[in-house]
């Protein structure tokens, strides 16, 4: 059985069309016809494909590459084989981004699971929501009363969108999103599984029992904002939780109620965001970090994976570990602690060399 191919590639461009899309430059008399049917990475190139290089880390093996083209720096333009066109770039991955979005347009914004178009067969959608021209809903999606969509997007499989929820034009609503309490702005990726507006984690603790706390808040999602699969933004309480322009973030993440999250923020798997905490623009979240609640992460803050923050981060900062600090800081410690344990099992050694017994506990 053929192996399927899952995004079409837009006509036939050619290393031409490559140079005009990515401003890169091809040495002089290098044959800018050539025909760029693929992406592959360096190692596995064939003729016919594009690829990259912006690690010097895999340089030597360029020169075995069989490529047709490469995006690469300057730097390494000599490094490339006789059959492959060294096309240099100062951003060579954004570069190869820019390409691989234009050779396959699919891949960069999900569409249709099934290929229809408007409403398909076992959608509902309700007498009083307005979808705009254009919109695809796939078969078992829900539209609730009052809900507006806008042109050109797509709303996956048994997705459910809530009542009064608005959404923005040339966005893509994954399979089995829920949306509810929410403004989505335009060019709004959501992927599968996502779950958008729902309770925030409130409660009125007392010894008698905890009392929940209505959330009347909403979610409010700017223009280019990406959400991965199967994560969770709680809306807010009293006030709206707000996800910046051009945030990305990936699967598995939850933000909780009343957080607001600046432009441009990237915020990797499995971070968790604790109620009312307010991230500036262009903050990095790495995995599975931790930030307490009603704390505030300066602007171009960076924290690194794992790391638990528990109070305000200056902006521009780094930090990591448990509780997070200053890099410095962190590696500073690491040190120590490394150089205490190495003395400890030095000790042992050499009461064990002398025949004396083991240190008590509280030695």
């Amino acid at each position: 059985m053929n192996e399927p191919r899952f995004f079409r590639r837009a006509g036939s461009p050619t290393i031409a069309d490559i140079i005009a899309w990515t401003d890169a430059a091809a040495p002089e008399g290098a044959d800018l016809d050539v025909e760029i049917r693929g992406v592959a990475p360096i190692e596995a190139a064939a003729p016919g494909d594009l690829v990259f290089l912006d690690n010097a880390k895999y340089v030597s093996e360029l020169s075995a590459s069989r490529a047709s083209a490469c995006l690469l720096p300057a730097a390494c333009a000599t490094r490339v084989g006789p059959g492959t066109v060294a096309l240099v770039s100062a951003a060579p991955y954004r570069a190869f981004a820019t390409a691989v979005a234009r050779l396959f347009p699919e891949s960069a914004r999900p569409g249709s699971m099934y290929g229809v178009s408007g409403v398909a067969p076992g959608a509902h959608v309700h007498a009083e929501a307005i979808l705009e021209h254009g919109v695809i809903v796939d078969p078992g999606a829900v539209i609730g009363p009052r809900a507006v969509i806008g042109s050109g997007t797509i709303v996956g499989a048994n997705a459910v969108i809530g009542p009064d929820v608005r959404v923005g034009r040339h966005c893509s609503i994954g399979a089995h999103v829920t949306l509810q309490h929410a403004l989505v702005g335009d060019h709004v990726i959501i992927h599968p599984g996502a779950r958008i507006g729902q309770d925030g984690f409130g409660f009125a603790m007392g010894p008698r029992g905890h009392l929940k706390v209505p959330q009347v808040g909403r979610v409010i999602v700017q223009d280019h904002v990406e959400i991965g699969a199967n994560t969770a933004i709680d809306r807010g309480a009293n006030r709206d939780t707000m996800i910046g322009e051009g945030s990305k973030i990936d699967n598995l993440v939850q933000i909780g109620h009343n957080v607001t999250i600046g432009r441009h923020c990237v915020i990797v798997s499995q971070v968790g965001i604790a109620g009312s905490s307010d991230l500036g623009d262009f903050v990095a979240l790495g995995g599975q970090a931790g930030v307490a609640g009603h704390l505030k992460i300066g602007a171009g803050a960076q924290l690194a994976a794992q790391a638990g923050v528990m109070t305000d981060v200056p902006a521009g900062a780094r930090w990591g570990g448990a509780p997070a600090m200053p890099m410095r800081e962190f590696f500073r410690r690491l040190v120590e602690l490394d150089r205490l344990a190495s003395r400890a099992v030095e000790g042992k050694s050499k009461r064990a060399a002398a025949g004396e017994p083991p240190a008590s506990a509280g030695e």
